[in-house]
């Protein structure tokens, strides 16, 4: 399993590069989370957190809208611990609450299996981790596209 490079180093490249950004999904973590069963090096909550401040602040810095998706379920052969559920916990309750992000996708609500919320339902995922095209039209479908009508962040409207 390959490790790609880390969301902040390909920040500029990924979306400053590009013209007509107005939104970013922040849709990073799991793999911060998941690693630690793999004997990487763990990533905590709080660093995991101080990443998504520092993507927020980058983004806001030019004028771009930062929609924060909670961390999706990963109880799957080989991601999880209950370590990294703890963690998934913390981030999701940050994302969720902190007021930091200017609005919040709740993937994790979207696709989580109601009789045991540490997996994704049933039929869209063949690992709790990676999605079937039915587990991302879920997501896609959680999505409220008015999210992406917004003033300018800077005022240049």
């Amino acid at each position: 399993m390959g490790r790609g490079p880390a969301a902040i180093t390909r920040f500029d490249r990924d979306l400053l590069a590009q013209s007509g950004v107005g939104s970013l999904i922040v849709f990073e973590g799991i793999n911060d989370i998941g690693f630690t069963t793999l004997g990487r090096e763990p990533a905590s909550a709080d660093q995991i957190i101080q990443g998504y401040r520092n993507l927020i602040a980058r983004a806001h810095a030019h004028c771009i809208t930062v929609l924060g998706a909670t961390v999706t379920p990963h109880n799957g052969p080989v991601y999880y611990s209950s370590e990294g559920e703890a963690k998934r916990q913390a981030v999701n309750q940050f994302i969720r609450t902190s007021g930091e992000f200017d609005d919040v996708l709740d993937f994790d609500a979207a696709i989580r299996d109601s009789s045991d919320p540490t997996k994704t339902k049933p039929g869209i995922s063949p690992d709790d981790l990676h999605f079937f095209d039915a587990g991302y039209q879920m997501l896609a479908n959680s999505i409220d596209l008015r999210l992406f009508k917004h003033p300018d962040k800077c005022g240049k409207d």
